[in-house]
């Protein structure tokens, strides 16, 4: 997953960063409430660990701001308090769950494997009257089935999972090709197209990846 880390207090970020990095999950950091507002809305994020007690922007307004924007993002709170009215008051602002203060990193790894299971994308989604089957990388419409590459499979993916909100280039050039963010390529866009071919009823006026005119794509349709 991509974890950001939200905590003041540098030697708890700093060994916070170590433990779930070395988990295997890609870890950023943010000091205050603005400057985790900021990493939020500029790039994907699987879950935030998030600090109740921050300088600037607390970790309640935070949450809200985060649930507003991005309903899916999974919020863990941090938080040294430990009263039933805080923990209450945390869950009413749409944290996701609540961990207090001191807390052993095994309980912190679990939690995170649970996020991690609950955030995985299904194998197979109904779309209108086709079927992608993400498991075995192919699109099923009637009797027809198509094969996908593993990077086609991998942009779905990652547009289901953020469904809420577009994609730009740069995510999905460090996602799923795992090259910079600023590479200028057309590689994207080619990719998307040979994808929409292969899954578009009609892919000059798609309906399941959209164009976002000036940031990226977007997941475009409901599924079940």
């Amino acid at each position: 997953m991509r974890i950001l880390i939200v905590e003041d207090e540098r030697s708890l970020r700093d060994g916070l960063q170590d433990l779930v990095s070395t988990a295997g999950h890609e870890v950023e950091t943010a000091e205050d409430g603005e400057v985790a507002l900021s990493k939020i809305s500029g790039s994907a994020f699987d879950a935030v660990l998030l600090d109740l007690m921050l300088p600037k922007i607390d970790g309640l307004e935070v949450c809200r701001r985060v649930k507003e924007r991005h309903p899916s993002l999974y919020v863990l709170m941090l938080t040294a308090r430990g009263s039933e009215d805080d923990k209450v008051t945390g869950l009413k602002t749409g944290a996701d769950d609540y961990i207090t203060k001191p807390f052993g990193s095994r309980e912190l790894l679990a939690r995170l494997e649970s996020v991690e299971r609950r955030l995985a994308p299904p194998e197979w989604l109904s779309v209108g009257d086709a079927v992608l089957d993400l498991g075995r990388c192919q699109f099923r419409r009637g009797d027809e089935i198509c094969d996908l590459t593993a990077r086609e499979s991998a942009i779905l993916k990652m547009l289901y999972h953020h469904r809420e909100r577009a994609i730009s280039r740069a995510e999905l050039l460090e996602h799923v090709w795992d090259a910079p963010g600023n590479l200028e390529t057309r590689t994207v866009d080619m990719t998307i197209s040979n994808l929409r071919q292969k899954i578009e009823t009609n892919p000059s006026t798609p309906n399941i990846v959209v164009t976002v005119k000036g940031v990226g794509y977007a997941w475009g349709l409901k599924t079940s």
